[in-house]
This record gives structure tokens, C-alpha cells and sequence, in this order.
């Protein structure tokens, strides 16, 4: 019997991205097995200086380069450009999130590299996209959550538009551009031609926005701030208990009855003004009030107790170390343990979908800079160390430390 493998075993992906979209849509398929090489200038990823920081590292590039190998090179010299066509007719994969038109200059752009690899998948991540009026805009997530509908949508009745707390677009852009890649290498395994994928933040965070799209493509009417409730459907919101909050979750008449038990007031399953969710929804403020007034006499932990118990869906409201520390996030293994001597004890995100068939995720820490520069170049394109040093004496691979440069990968 073999052994179990990892879905992208075998895959090879330069990775020229930097900060989170693209840095995290390789690190999902860095996950699953595939072979990251990440192309950083000589003063590294900007993520490598972003705080927090911890023994000299940063959180955020830590998280988003894991399982990763790097490999330093100067663009603005032709050889490196050379050596990046070399890589690039060895791999599967090449992604990238320059602005339009940056790669092309520097001569890394999808038509010269599939040039030599006919067979490449290019994948492109950018604010707006390739194409359109917009395309030459730098994006960042603030910047895309304004334009997309989702701020606008976002934050109480009568308060002003609110970010929401998490670089989303950011992250919904590299989900996006992971499953892009995918989609893109089983079209290439049934015709043995690569393509150009165009990832752009704009148009993946207002596919995110399904159900204000769907709203609005039946009603014309665009999604209208409701604080801590959903637009649509009541009670169905955040609600205040007797120490704190808690979310409930009522979408149907089988539910809504369900509640009115648990609080002991079956009067209002039979009450005609609370027949629908339609109508439950015009009138949520007035259901507000009776669920306030019940659950205010009691703590959070015992009205979901209560809740649970009728089948109705609630839960207390946890901060980030209460959901990474509860025995679901333990029991999924979310988080795994990785061995890294500049940082004892860490432990990082993994991709969180579960493969029975497969072997587990790779857990390995993130590179220095320009770890695997030597030991890559060398074992891909043949260069021999006296090159290797001809390449360095001439600043190709920035002023790095040549202490470094011949790191070994974990694995």
C-alpha cells in the first residue's frame, strides 16, 4: 500500500507576491504540498519589517510565508531575469501581484514566460484587475471595502460607513486567486496548454457580497446598514444578556417558535404579527426589546444553554484567543506546531480543509531571506558555486548574508 500524499505534491509555483493577498494564496497551496519558491528583491518582502514583531520576526510574514522557500534576486539586472526564465520553464506555476504593466517591464510578464513554458499557469493578483479604467490603481483593502458596496453596507442605521475588522478583501482576493490556480492546472492536465489567470480585489470582494447582490439584482435596492442584525431575517442578530452579548440565529417559523418556548412565552409563536420572517423583520425592534428583556435576566452562558437546548442557534460572542483555544479549533487542529529556532513554541494556521485521502498539511516555518538562493539555483538550473559566487560579486543577489544563503530546507 502507498503512502498517503498531499494534494499539490509535485506542483512547483514561483511566487513573486509580497504583503497578503498573494503571499496567502500561496501559502494555501503551500499547505497542500506544493513546492513554493518565493522571488524576493534584495531587501526582502515588505511584510519581513511590518509589526508585530517577535525575536526580530514578523507575525505577519511569518503567517503568510509559511512552508515557503525563498530565493533573492535583483529584477532590475538581465541575468536575473534570465535565471527567473530558467525557474520559471521548470515550474507549474507563477504568481504575482506587481500592478499591470510592472512585470511586463521588467520581463517576467505571462507572454514572455509562457513563451518558454507553454504549459504555465500565470496567475496575475491586482486591486482592479488587467483591464478596465481602473487597472492602473494601486488598491489596498480599505480602499477596495470602500469601492465594493461592503462599507457602505456595513456599521449601525444612523453611523457612518465602517471597515469591517479584517483585511478582507485582502484575503477573499487570495482564496480567490488559490482556487484560480487550481482550476487553472486541471484545465491545463486535459489540454496541455497554461493560460493567464487575472485576479483582481475589486471583483472578488463584490462576488463575496452574495446575498447584498442578490438583494439588489431582484429589488434594486442596494444593502442598507442595520448594525448587529441581518438585513433581511429576525431575530437574527446580536443581542444583549444579563454580563455581555450573544448572537442568535432565527430564519424560519419552526425556529421562531422554538424561541418563544425557551423564553417561555409561546404567546408570541401565535401572535399573527410575528407569522413570517418578513414580517418578524419589520418588526425587529419590538422583538428586540422581548428578547432583551428575557435574556437581560440572565447570564450569556446560560441563555445559550437555554437556547441550545430548544434547537435554536446561538452562541456567545468569543475574541480570537477564546475561539483558537476552544476544544473545536483543538479537536480540527487549526493551528499546527512548526519548529523554528528564532521563534520557540510557534505554532501557525494551516489551510482548513480536511483530506481524508491525503496526507497532512505541511507545517514548516517561514524562510529567511534568501535561504534557498544557493541550494535552489544550484539544484534547478545547475549552477555551480564558482557562478554562484560571479552572480554575488556582482550584486545580483542584493547585500545579502552568504551565511544564509545556504540555509537547507526543513525538509
Amino acid at each position: 500500500m502507498t503512502a498517503p500524499v498531499r494534494p499539490l505534491d509535485g506542483i512547483r509555483i514561483l511566487d513573486f507576491t509580497r504583503v497578503l493577498a498573494g503571499p496567502l494564496a500561496t501559502a494555501l497551496l503551500a499547505d497542500l504540498g506544493a513546492e513554493v519558491i518565493k522571488i524576493e528583491p534584495p531587501q526582502g518582502d515588505d511584510y519581513r519589517a511590518i509589526g508585530p514583531m517577535k525575536n526580530g520576526q514578523s507575525a505577519l510574514f511569518t503567517v503568510m510565508n509559511r512552508n515557503k522557500k525563498s530565493v533573492v534576486l535583483d529584477l532590475k539586472q538581465p541575468e536575473a531575469v534570465r535565471l527567473v526564465h530558467a525557474l520559471a520553464a521548470q515550474s507549474d506555476v507563477v504568481v504575482e501581484n506587481f500592478r499591470p504593466g510592472v512585470a511586463e517591464r521588467l520581463g517576467i510578464g505571462a507572454e514572455a514566460l509562457m513563451r518558454s513554458n507553454p504549459k504555465l499557469v500565470y496567475v496575475s493578483v491586482s486591486g482592479f484587475g488587467q483591464t478596465g479604467p481602473l487597472a492602473h490603481r494601486p488598491a489596498y483593502d480599505i480602499i477596495v471595502q470602500a469601492m465594493s458596496g461592503l462599507m457602505e453596507a456595513t456599521g449601525e442605521p444612523d453611523g457612518a460607513p465602517t471597515l469591517v475588522g479584517e483585511a478582507v478583501s485582502d484575503v477573499v482576493a487570495g482564496l480567490f486567486a488559490s482556487w484560480a490556480t487550481l482550476a487553472a492546472l486541471l484545465q491545463t492536465q486535459r489540454t496541455g496548454r497554461g493560460q493567464h489567470v487575472d485576479v483582481a480585489m475589486f471583483d472578488t470582494t463584490l462576488s463575496f457580497l452574495a446575498t447584498s447582490m442578490a438583494r439588489f439584482l431582484f429589488t434594486g435596492q442596494p444593502a442598507r446598514r442595520v448594525g448587529n442584525r441581518h438585513p433581511l431575517s429576525a431575530p437574527f442578530g446580536v443581542y444583549r444578556a444579563q454580563d455581555g452579548h450573544f448572537a442568535l440565529a432565527v430564519l424560519n417559523k419552526k425556529l421562531f417558535d422554538a424561541l418563544a418556548l425557551a423564553m417561555e412565552r409561546p404567546d408570541l409563536a401565535a401572535e399573527p404579527r410575528f407569522a413570517t420572517d418578513e414580517l418578524r423583520s419589520a418588526r425587529e425592534p419590538e422583538l428586540r426589546a422581548l428578547i432583551e428583556a428575557w435574556a437581560g435576566a440572565h447570564p450569556v452562558a446560560e441563555v445559550v444553554r437555554r437556547l441550545d437546548a430548544a434547537g435554536v442557534p446561538a452562541a456567545p460572542i468569543w475574541d480570537i484567543e477564546q475561539a483558537l483555544a476552544s476544544p473545536q479549533a483543538h479537536a480540527r487542529e487549526l493551528l499546527r506546531a512548526v519548529d523554528d529556532e528564532r521563534l520557540p513554541g510557534l505554532r501557525l494556521p494551516t489551510q482548513p480543509v480536511r483530506f481524508n485521502g491525503a496526507a497532512p498539511n505541511r507545517a514548516q516555518r517561514a524562510p529567511a531571506l534568501g535561504e534557498h538562493t544557493d541550494e535552489l539555483l544550484a539544484s534547478l538550473l545547475g549552477t555551480g558555486l564558482e557562478r554562484l559566487s560571479e552572480l554575488r560579486a556582482v550584486g545580483l543577489f542584493g547585500a545579502i548574508d552568504s551565511s544564509t544563503s545556504t540555509c537547507k530546507d526543513p525538509s
